[in-house]
């Protein structure tokens, strides 16, 4: 019994003082592509109802509300969406389409029913407003995760931070920006953007998760310009996974004709 006392004496100490260990070690571009995964590649494909709320320097607010379709051509490769907006009257039918591609510049198009144009969105337009919100095109199907270097700057219990820099930073408006991802889903749940003078002046923010189909999502997030002082609430609802929609939903067809995945 004195025996087996000095044992467990002597183990308790073993494990006070051995620093402990992760069961895995992650690299800087295992944390990164895991949270490109958990953030644009949920499932094969889904579908959300979208509510969108900006709200302007004076506190007036304008909604948007539309639906997004999303299908992986390869999981962590190609990838197609459709967004079809609802509401108001004024982007009521507007289609916006992203192929994105993994070896050159994604392909989008805006479909504008009020003047029956389909306008083609350049790519040096990515980094523009979403439909006069604070969110950009390139929010809605990310951002390639090979156009920045990235450094882990920190480790807390809850997040993985690490500051993000251009490796073309005459193509985008900020010097960095610094994500705090959750360590248990791997979303990003906090991004800060620093202009070229190494100031803050764009936060977007997971603000809700919950869980669908057994994968964690962001229901509510937001993003706001801390320079004009405007900011913008984005609410995801009806979220569902592996619906089995078919390639040909997005393509230029149904820029005019919406399917019956975006009516119902």
């Amino acid at each position: 019994m004195k025996l087996k006392r000095i044992i467990l004496s002597t183990l308790f100490v073993i494990m006070m003082t051995t620093p402990l260990v992760h069961a895995e070690e992650l690299s800087v571009d295992d944390i990164i592509n895991r949270a490109n995964l958990a953030s644009y590649y949920a499932g094969d494909d889904g579908r959300a109802d979208v509510t969108m709320t900006i709200t302007d320097t004076q506190g007036r607010e304008r909604k948007r509300e539309f639906v997004i379709l999303r299908k992986d051509k390869e999981n962590g490769g190609e990838q197609l969406f459709f967004v079809y907006f609802k509401k108001p009257s004024d982007v009521r039918k507007m289609v916006f389409i992203v192929h994105k591609h993994l070896d050159r510049d994604d392909d989008r198009w805006l479909y504008l029913p009020a003047l029956d144009l389909v306008k083609r969105i350049a790519a040096s337009d990515k980094r523009t407003s979403f439909v006069g919100s604070n969110y950009l095109y390139e929010d809605v199907s990310g951002r390639r995760i090979d156009a920045d270097r990235h450094e882990l700057t920190q480790t807390t219990d809850q997040f993985y931070v690490l500051k993000n820099t251009p490796r073309q930073p005459g193509e985008v408006e900020f010097s960095s920006y610094t994500l705090w991802i959750d360590k248990a889903t791997f979303l990003p749940m906090k991004t800060v953007y620093l202009d070229k003078n190494g100031k803050e002046y764009r936060v977007v923010e997971a603000l809700e998760v919950q869980t669908f189909d057994g994968i964690p999502t962001v229901t509510v997030s937001t993003a706001t310009d801390l320079i004009a002082g405007t900011s913008t609430l984005a609410e995801f609802k009806s979220i569902h996974y592996n619906i089995g929609l078919k390639e040909d939903v997005f393509t230029e067809r149904y820029l005019r004709r919406p399917p019956r995945e975006v009516r119902r």
